[in-house]
């Protein structure tokens, strides 16, 4: 929206019609150095294996490892990677502005069919000299993965995309989520009310109510990401879409009696008749940069 050079409008001017700072306008974001990237990497580790741990403790385990760093930097970095402590505090995440508040819909209920509920979060995911983020929709039933997109920034588009990718295969009943901005949006939650489906959100200080969430980026991390060196976001995306594809049909889950979870959301008699039209639309997302 601001040309530089302008004949007629100052850059200061046109800074001044659109709202922009324009020091804002000059900034440019400086590279993450080799020890940033390899800092993130093992607060990603260690946060992934012990999600209770926060900046304190995060930082006492990097010293155990040699680095001297103090908890100002951790901070910077888990909240650059977009991490939290799974611990019950006074906020848990920051809501988008003028958010219709939601109750908890699935306590001491019990999810006995696809289709009942479905859950969603981000996690961060990284690359050679940087990082992504990746959100999922899963089915609370049977564990598969209806949609999943990333991102190179903690915005609302991405998870929309997703949302609209997992919608055009089916409705829940209920949609549950975390109370993070990204899904508190009018945006977000009113493709879901649209939709007729009921908004759930997990209680503030509640941190197992998105529990299979969890155990999806678990998976995800230690059985392809930890795997993997991804060299750029074209190869992230190649290789999460190549493992998604495996944990939704062939992966085996014990919690659900060494099925998939395709086999479960689908059930297996009417896997011979859908299963191949419903993997070929398993999605293809599209970077947002």
């Amino acid at each position: 929206m601001i040309e530089p050079g302008h004949d007629r409008i100052s850059l200061e001017r046109q800074c001044a019609l659109v709202g922009l700072p324009r020091a804002s306008f000059y900034y440019r974001p400086r590279p993450i150095t080799a020890l940033e990237e390899l800092l993130m990497r093992l607060i990603d580790e260690v946060y992934t294996r012990c999600p209770f741990y926060g900046v304190r403790r995060i930082t006492a385990w990097l010293r155990r490892q040699g680095h001297e760093i103090n908890p100002k930097r951790v901070r910077r970095l888990m909240r650059r990677m977009g991490l939290e402590a799974l611990y019950p505090k006074r906020r848990l995440s920051i809501p988008a502005p003028g958010q219709t508040k939601c109750p908890y819909l699935l306590r001491d209920v019990t999810v006995v069919r696809p289709d009942q509920a479905w859950c969603t979060d981000i996690t961060y995911v990284r690359i050679t000299g940087g990082f992504v983020y990746l959100t999922a929709i899963m089915d609370w039933h049977s564990r598969y993965v209806l949609s999943w997109e990333i991102s190179t920034s903690m915005d609302t588009r991405f998870c929309i995309m997703a949302l609209d990718r997992a919608l055009a295969k089916a409705t829940p009943e209920i949609f549950n989520s975390d109370q993070g901005s990204q899904f508190t949006s009018t945006e977000f939650a009113g493709r879901l009310t649209k939709a007729g489906v009921m908004i759930s959100r997990d209680g503030r200080g509640r941190v197992f109510d998105n529990i299979f969430v969890e155990r999806l980026w678990r998976s995800v991390k230690y059985e392809e990401v930890y795997l993997k060196a991804y060299e750029s976001v074209k190869q992230a995306k190649e290789s999460l879409g190549s493992y998604f594809r495996f944990y939704n049909t062939e992966r085996l889950h014990e919690a659900l009696g060494y099925r998939t979870p395709l086999e479960v959301y689908l059930g297996t008699e009417r896997l011979t008749t859908r299963h191949q039209a419903l993997y070929l639309h398993l999605n293809q997302p599209s970077l947002l940069s």
